[in-house]
């Protein structure tokens, strides 16, 4: 299969979805962009928002650390800190108090025991290697003619897929919490919170793209072992 990657499935399907997931990447950075230039009339920085929405939860022991980067912020349960882009942590523009809510949101969430968190969470090692083996394992398969190769590579790769849909709840959930905290708070006025909005709603798309892209590389491995048995 010396033109794997170039097949028609590839053109069919996988470049679409590729397109896609870089018009979701370009939406993300410009909307953040946008709503970075529109300062907060509260006057709290990101940190300080982060700060306050932890402890409103009795979340005191989780941490906030700053992390070299442009929209690198995460939430890491394993040593229970959130952090916090350079273009985030001190901004008090309307677009990072909203990126450090949503990551304060995935804190909630783990004490919580928001149930699509903790599949996510359990999904991560064999999503690890699904992501790196799947794809050319179900090659080798191909070229080998070796259907357990090929079914091995397309088990692995559907834990990828299923990790990518559990993404999209649990994305969705922690944005929501930090818009309905960021009102509740009153730490945004109505039209900065339409703001924060917008950003949180462009990330999410970034995710609606990842499972596309996944679903499209599993259905191309779904045609291409469908066409090598047919052989």
């Amino acid at each position: 299969m010396p033109f794997f990657y170039m097949d028609q499935y590839y053109l069919l399907l996988v470049l679409p979805a590729a397109l896609i997931a870089l018009w979701a990447q370009f939406k993300v950075s410009s909307t953040f962009r946008r709503y970075s230039q529109y300062q907060a009339s509260r006057g709290y920085t990101a940190a300080m928002v982060a700060r306050q929405i932890l402890d409103q939860n009795g979340l005191q022991h989780v941490r906030i650390e700053r992390v070299n980067g442009n929209l690198t912020d995460h939430y890491d349960p394993r040593s229970n800190v959130i952090r916090l882009s350079d273009s985030v942590y001190n901004s008090m523009s309307v677009a990072a108090i909203g990126v450090a809510a949503h990551e304060c949101g995935h804190a909630v969430q783990y004490s919580v025991n928001y149930f699509p968190i903790k599949i996510r969470a359990a999904l991560i090692p064999i999503t690890n290697i699904g992501s790196s083996l799947a794809i050319p394992m179900a090659v080798l398969g191909l070229m080998l003619n070796s259907g357990f190769l090929v079914n091995l590579g397309i088990m692995l790769f559907l834990a990828v897929v299923l990790f990518q849909l559990v993404t999209l709840p649990v994305e969705f959930n922690a944005s929501r919490r930090a818009i309905a905290t960021l009102d509740s708070q009153m730490m945004l006025d109505q039209e900065e919170l339409q703001g924060a909005k917008k950003v949180l709603t462009a990330a999410a798309l970034t995710y609606v793209a990842a499972l596309i892209t996944a679903l499209a590389n599993l259905a191309r491995l779904l045609l291409l072992r469908n066409r090598n048995d047919r052989r």
